[in-house]
């Protein structure tokens, strides 16, 4: 997921996307540690997707923050 994709969505549904990845996530590691993944580089992109829609859910609090 690129960072304009996530800009475009909305509020309620980064929050939606960031439970779905960490559930995700969770699935990848236990799967991966049962048996080895065909692509175990699916975990960091995970990762780092989360992380994507963490900033941009932290930068739309802090600008509401600086308009209030």
């Amino acid at each position: 997921m690129k960072i304009s994709e996530v800009r475009e969505l909305s509020t309620s549904e980064i929050e939606e996307r960031i439970d779905t990845e960490k559930s995700l996530l969770i699935k990848l590691k236990m799967n991966h540690t049962v048996s080895p993944l065909d692509n175990p580089l699916k975990i960091p992109a995970a990762k780092r997707n989360i992380a994507r829609l963490k900033t941009e859910l932290r930068q739309r609090m802090l600008t509401e923050k600086q308009k209030s």
